[in-house]
């Protein structure tokens, strides 16, 4: 008896402090509109699947092997980069820990996307790696922007990997039930969902690009108006006085 009340506050404690789980039970409650009461059942049991083979695979993909990876010494051009762009050197230093994290993230996430066609599959339909790593590239060239990505840094990329990774521990399980792929389903709903979400990160941040272009291009009509305008009045003038030369 203790056992079991030791497992359901061990899975209650784990789904309501995991981020992957608390995104699902938002997807369930106000996208799916499932009902807040099974919204919560379906995000304990999933939360308990999680658990088990999280404690069952202890050798297995995790999120901490995203972040493993030490960070490259910083070049003096790079510094002079950052020292252009305004960024002190504690600024410097979070800056690029942050993005060296995301790397690392996106380089497991595309390994974890061809590892099972179901995934492989939401992955082109989303073309989700091609427009994270643009974005990342966006982010390294412009780092006065980093607080403009902060959903996609901090919650929507690391959950995506940790959403891939739960997914295909479950799915190399040798031996599935109905309740098993009553989970992935539900998994591989929330992951497509997320990748939508990644993708509507990255149109935010490029839409301030399109607004600059918007704003250069009506400075262009109006620098273009006004030297048409003033081109007309010389053109006048001159003519004019050609007309004045005739009498």
């Amino acid at each position: 008896m203790k056992k079991l009340l030791k497992n359901i506050s061990d899975i209650l404690s784990y789904t309501i402090g995991s981020i992957s789980c608390l995104l699902i039970f938002i997807l369930l409650l106000f996208f799916f509109k499932v009902g807040l009461l099974l919204s919560i059942l379906w995000t304990v049991l999933i939360g308990g699947v999680f658990l088990f083979f999280k404690r069952k695979n202890k050798n297995g993909t995790s999120l901490q092997k995203a972040t493993d990876e030490k960070l490259q010494r910083l070049t003096s051009e790079k510094e002079d980069f950052y020292l252009q762009q305004g960024l002190s050197k504690e600024e410097m230093i979070f800056f690029r820990e942050t993005m060296n994290t995301a790397k690392n993230q996106i380089v497991l996430l595309e390994k974890n996307f061809i590892q099972v066609s179901k995934l492989k599959a939401i992955e082109t339909r989303n073309d989700t790696i091609q427009l994270t790593k643009s974005l990342f590239k966006e982010i390294v060239e412009e780092p006065r922007r980093l607080h403009e990505v902060d959903q996609f840094l901090y919650v929507h990329l690391p959950s995506l990997v940790e959403l891939t990774s739960k997914y295909i521990e479950i799915n190399q399980h040798k031996v599935k039930n109905k309740a098993t792929f009553d989970v992935l389903d539900k998994s591989a709903t929330t992951i497509d969902q997320m990748c939508q979400l990644i993708a509507t990160d990255y149109e935010h941040f490029m839409s301030n690009d399109l607004e600059d272009m918007d704003i250069e291009l009506e400075l262009a009509k109006q620098t273009l108006a006004r030297d048409n305008e003033a081109t007309n009045v010389a053109e006048n003038e001159d003519s004019n006085e050609s007309l004045k030369e005739r009498l």
